[in-house]
């Protein structure tokens, strides 16, 4: 393998190229080393500030999606899954939508889809950008539980994949599985 521009602040600021995989799970990228990140605030339903920082101690799975993003809408409801089955105790789910009227159009576009109790979060003025690139949605990025970026995909997964929690599971520091 080849050393990576330095243009790049980490992998997959680049444009992403299209995989043919048998799992959706197979195009999640993973670092070959964690890499620090900004702490950037984004919303919750009510306004309130939120960072990446509040979840320290867990590894998180940050979606970004929009509204008027087919394959982001059709992931939502198997993210839905996801969220249900994860152990809150070590894991958080944290879809983050930054369509620009995403206060007043998210909510109710949930309701139209079934997916009422379904908990996102904000980023309408895309501050985000300044840790993730926004160009291509959906994308997912997980930070380990130091808060540290460790793997990201920029394209719809299917999240009701078999083997998402073993996935997942491998980004957690204190788990070690007896096989």
């Amino acid at each position: 393998m080849g050393i990576a521009s330095v243009v790049n602040a980490y992998p997959g600021m680049q444009a992403a190229a299209e995989q043919t995989a048998d799992s959706t799970l197979e195009r999640i990228n993973i670092l070959p080393q964690p890499f620090p990140i900004a702490l950037v605030d984004f919303t919750d339903l009510i306004g309130e500030p939120v960072n990446f920082e509040q979840y320290k101690g867990k590894v998180v799975v940050i979606n970004l999606w929009a509204t008027w993003c087919p394959p982001c809408v059709r992931e939502l409801p198997a993210l839905n899954r996801l969220h249900q089955t994860l152990d809150a105790e070590h894991f958080a789910l944290l879809p983050i939508s930054i369509d620009a009227e995403a206060v007043t159009i998210v909510q109710p576009f949930l309701e139209s889809l079934g997916l009422a109790t379904f908990n996102s979060y904000f980023d309408p003025q895309q501050q985000l950008r300044d840790v993730f690139p926004l160009d291509t949605i959906p994308a997912t990025f997980i930070l380990n539980e130091q808060g540290e970026l460790v793997a990201y995909v920029r394209s719809y997964v299917d999240w009701d994949d078999k083997n998402v929690i073993t996935f997942l599971e491998q980004f957690r520091q204190n788990t070690k599985k007896a096989q």
